[in-house]
């Protein structure tokens, strides 16, 4: 198990104590263990595939930070930053990855764009995604107490290639959303083209 309990690159003005105790401030209890387990599985992933470990801690403990924001936080946010008007007709799924990492930028002092990237796409996937951004991918996605049907085939395809576990997310994903009628963000259709395709005979075989 991979462990970091000092940063020392800069990334964020914050000791890794001190935004624990900030994401322990903005989250319920069940909240707060679960960016806790996605922070220990991004270590892990990061470890095994050559990923900056401090990243992969901030993160993992901030992928979630506006979670439970309200919906007043999100639109200010999205006026004062001059984001993509189009977000309003979304909500907090989107929302708390995409203007949830200006949140962590202007709140949490974190600037580093391949971390906010990771925050921003944690949901909806990207097209083209850093090596970071797929550690966080998945790592919310299989941290270890999720339970659905499918999670221990993401994590032993997660553990071959995270290349395999992104596709193997975003088709689950995809597929869920077309199964409950639910709106799909236009991202993570452009998600679907770069990834599932491309790994579908590895994901299914």
């Amino acid at each position: 198990m991979t462990s970091i309990d000092h940063y020392t690159e800069k990334l964020t003005p914050l000791t890794r104590d001190e935004l624990v105790d900030r994401l322990k401030e903005a989250l319920d209890t069940p909240r707060f263990k679960h960016v806790l387990r996605v922070e220990q599985t991004a270590l892990d992933l990061a470890q095994a595939n050559d990923v900056d470990l401090e990243k992969a801690s901030i993160a993992g403990l901030c992928h979630d930070y506006a979670k439970q924001r309200s919906d007043k936080d999100f639109i200010k946010e999205i006026d004062r930053d001059g984001l993509d008007p189009d977000l309003k007709n979304w909500g907090n799924p989107i929302w708390h990855g995409l203007v949830g990492a200006e949140m962590v930028k202007h709140e949490l002092g974190v600037w580093d764009e391949d971390i906010l990237n990771a925050i921003r796409h944690h949901t909806t996937g990207a097209a083209t995604m850093s090596k970071l951004e797929q550690v966080i991918y998945m790592a919310d996605y299989i941290e270890p107490a999720r339970a659905f049907p499918g999670v221990d085939l993401a994590r032993e395809l997660t553990k071959k290639s995270l290349a395999l576990g992104v596709a193997y997310q975003t088709k689950s994903t995809l597929q869920y959303l077309l199964d409950h009628g639910s709106p799909i963000y236009p991202a993570t259709i452009l998600t679907y083209n770069a990834w599932v395709p491309k790994y579908e005979g590895e994901i299914n075989g």
